[in-house]
């Protein structure tokens, strides 16, 4: 089971300390929902109210939105054949027709497992509309690149709550090959291991909710009005982004450049950790800003995240007696 669920491979790429995992897990028994004791007394809790900017992008947002999704409403849908892996042809209309509701028309249980799906080859949200005849792959979490979008979601949540309990600039939050990370530009201020269980009791609440990953195509010009109060999703925009266009999600109160594709809602994440915090530069580069990294990994199952933490308890024993020979 762990190593068809590709957990050996995490956990050895992440290589976390499974002790100080539960040491912290023990602590946030002890602490007010949300909230963290620090150093100098005060307590680490989520923002009231929230940064000014989490509501400015919203108005712009719901606008934005509201307009893309009447011109999909207005768009005639056609008939379209959607080829699964076994041959079978299954009928769809363009612009109506999801590769979820394709799925739940073969099972409910095969819509609930699946994470992504694949269209002509390329990953797709479940929950986006097909555009024509198309070939369709259901991916679950055993897949790869299944996981890959699996953390990149995660990475969305967990940048929520630090929006929400620090109110930094984020930068980048891709997924990593076991697990994800979140860049924050903090203002000369650091990230501690003690501020991880108010993170995670805020990325709890947010699985709670089953906030919905929404994508949406926007034009250069309303993002940069859009992400005006972060000069490094400016810089990404103006360096990055050559096309009139591009794309960015939303789930909750975030909203951030992304190709996406994601996870159909936050609920889907039903284990989440945040593992391990580290300095590092603005694009890796020594003479640009410093940034706060935090890390995390998730699965969308609990026994998945207690088999890791098995893991990294094993693990550690056998480093601690690696440790002991080469002393003696």
């Amino acid at each position: 089971m762990l190593k068809k669920l590709g957990l050996f491979r995490i956990a050895k790429q992440l290589n976390i300390s499974f002790s100080r995992t539960m040491s912290m897990a023990s602590k946030s028994k002890n602490k007010d929902k949300g909230a963290d004791s620090l150093k100098d007394g005060t307590v680490l809790k989520e923002l009231s109210p929230w940064p000014e900017y989490i509501n400015d992008r919203i108005k712009l947002w719901d606008r934005l939105k509201a307009e893309y999704d009447a011109d999909v409403a207005a768009k005639t849908p056609e008939s379209i054949n959607i080829t699964l892996p076994d041959g079978k042809v299954v009928e769809g209309q363009s612009w109506r027709t999801t590769p979820y509701k394709v799925a739940a028309g073969i099972s409910q249980g095969l819509a609930d497992a699946t994470i992504i799906a694949k269209v002509n080859g390329a990953v797709w949200d479940l929950d986006r509309p097909l555009e024509g005849h198309c070939s369709l792959a259901l991916l679950k979490f055993d897949d790869e690149d299944a996981q890959q979008v699996f953390w990149h979601s995660s990475a969305h949540m967990l940048g929520e709550a630090m929006e929400r309990v620090y109110g930094g600039c984020l930068c980048y939050g891709p997924p990593i090959e076991s697990g994800f990370y979140y860049d924050m530009f903090y203002d000369g201020k650091s990230v501690s291991s003690e501020d991880f269980s108010c993170l995670d009791s805020v990325v709890k609440g947010i699985m709670k909710e089953k906030q919905p990953f929404e994508r949406l195509e926007m034009r250069k010009e309303d993002l940069l009005e859009m992400f005006k109060y972060n000069p490094f999703k400016l810089r990404i925009l103006q360096e990055k982004v050559t096309t009139p266009t591009t794309t960015a999600y939303r789930c909750g109160p975030l909203i951030d450049l992304c190709r996406g594709p994601h996870v159909r809602h936050t609920g889907k994440v039903k284990a989440f950790v945040v593992t391990k915090n580290s300095s590092t530069y603005w694009e890796g580069k020594a003479e640009a800003e410093s940034l706060q990294r935090i890390y995390g990994i998730s699965f969308p199952d609990a026994k998945q995240l207690k088999e890791w933490q098995k893991f990294q308890e094993e693990a550690a024993k056998r480093d601690h007696r690696k440790i002991g020979r080469v002393s003696q």
